[in-house]
């Protein structure tokens, strides 16, 4: 007989296995993102986020999963901590000290795998996040119109003000990034608020942005943005509504990973969530 904690070690395992599968299958061309169950806290309270894939800043819990997770940290302008979490958690995060000032929770998927059978599924995904010339890429190398495979990785932050809220968004690292060049929490926004998009260290001009605003109500209305030549794009944003940003890269693949997960095509997604108090 196999004792109590030995059957919980496994059943955990097996969990964590079927979820990471059940990811792989779900989060296809929707968005993913971080939603705290509040985006501004007192200080020396506790703080719970959820993982979230859907569509219309609308979209289903996913448990956190260590081996679909490359990282997950809560940064501030001082200090990176890492998130304690376990494969299983939902909701993935739950903390109990955070740093007073602008938190932000930072995560990084590992890369997961899409088969795109028909043509079509993939040209309707390009076309939204606005890569038209896609045929005409995928034809200049030769590669076939069906059944073939897509890599997709996320980069995700949430900016959550703890306290007042004092700081500023920064840049953490990520491949694609969104930040924020203002304070959501402490700043007039009035004129709107100035986001500016990353791609390997470098600003991304010209890039379509994607506005996800919710309303108290939990109405939501999308509208479409672009970079300037800076890299910057101003977002109109209203008092006591809830923001995600989406940008997406679609790029061909590194040798060495379109040899590992056998795909032609590699997608990084950002994502950016904050609230307007």
């Amino acid at each position: 007989m196999y004792s109590m904690s030995v059957c919980t070690t496994v059943f955990r395992h097996l969990s964590a296995a079927v979820l990471a599968a059940m990811i792989s299958d779900s989060v296809v061309a929707h968005e993913f993102w971080i939603e705290p169950t509040q985006y501004k806290v007192e200080e020396n309270t506790s703080l719970e986020a959820y993982l979230r894939n859907g569509e219309n800043f609308k979209g289903s819990s996913i448990a956190y999963i260590e081996a679909n997770t490359s990282r997950f940290d809560v940064v501030t302008e001082e200090h990176t901590d890492k998130v304690a979490a376990r494969s299983g958690d939902n909701p993935a995060l739950k903390m109990q000290s955070l740093q007073p000032g602008l938190n932000i929770v930072v995560h990084q998927s590992s890369a997961s795998v899409l088969s795109y059978t028909k043509w079509e599924k993939f040209q309707r995904f390009a076309d939204h996040k606005d890569f038209p010339d896609i045929l005409a890429r995928h034809r200049a190398r030769s590669l076939p119109e069906s059944k073939f495979k897509e890599a997709y990785t996320r980069f995700s932050k949430s900016l959550i003000a703890v306290g007042g809220g004092a700081g500023k968004d920064i840049e953490t690292g990520l491949e694609i990034e969104l930040v924020a060049l203002q304070n959501p929490y402490t700043d007039d926004l009035s004129e709107g608020l100035r986001v500016v998009g990353f791609y390997k260290n470098r600003i991304r001009a010209n890039a379509q942005i994607e506005l996800f605003e919710k309303s108290p109500k939990d109405e939501v209305n999308v509208t479409l943005h672009r970079t300037n030549d800076q890299g910057v794009v101003v977002l109109p944003v209203k008092p006591s509504y809830s923001y995600l940003v989406d940008m997406v890269v679609l790029r061909e693949p590194s040798d060495q990973l379109a040899m590992k997960k056998r795909v032609v095509w590699e997608s990084l997604w950002a994502s950016l969530t904050f609230a307007v108090p």
